[in-house]
């Protein structure tokens, strides 16, 4: 299982989202999952970007994306701030959106896009896993 680091920055959002059509589409999966799975890729590592390395640069973002039987399984591990997952309610999408409380869609858009997501806090950093299985 390959491990690709990236630098913790939006400019490399793409290369991620690449890579994720990459190995899902060798996978078998459809166009309309792989841009599930690329967008569910996009939520995650920006919020990495965005949060757990607020402030920090030089930060990096470790990535593995394999397909292990009829699963892609996307792991994305950082060393910033821990985050609280389970916290994050989900957003009501039914009210005006000048009413919405800011954030969470993200993680809203992860959990409705993946089969599942589990996030953990280890003493080597931050690991959010996100599994799909092949439709």
């Amino acid at each position: 299982m390959p491990a690709y680091t990236f630098p913790a920055s939006f400019e490399f959002l793409d290369e991620i989202r690449e890579l994720v059509a990459e190995i899902a589409r060798s996978g078998g999966f459809s166009e309309k999952a792989i841009y599930s799975l690329q967008l569910a890729s996009d939520e995650a590592a920006s919020n990495i970007i965005e949060h757990a390395y607020e402030g920090v640069s030089n930060a990096f973002l470790y990535m593995t994306c394999d397909m292990k039987g009829e699963e892609i399984v996307i792991t994305m591990r950082d060393t910033g701030t821990p985050f609280d997952f389970s916290s994050v309610k989900e957003p009501n999408l039914t009210s005006d959106l000048s009413d919405r409380q800011i954030g969470g869609l993200g993680v809203y858009l992860m959990r409705k896009l993946m089969d599942k997501v589990n996030y953990e806090t280890t003493r080597t950093g931050n690991l959010l896993t996100m599994t799909k299985r092949r439709e």
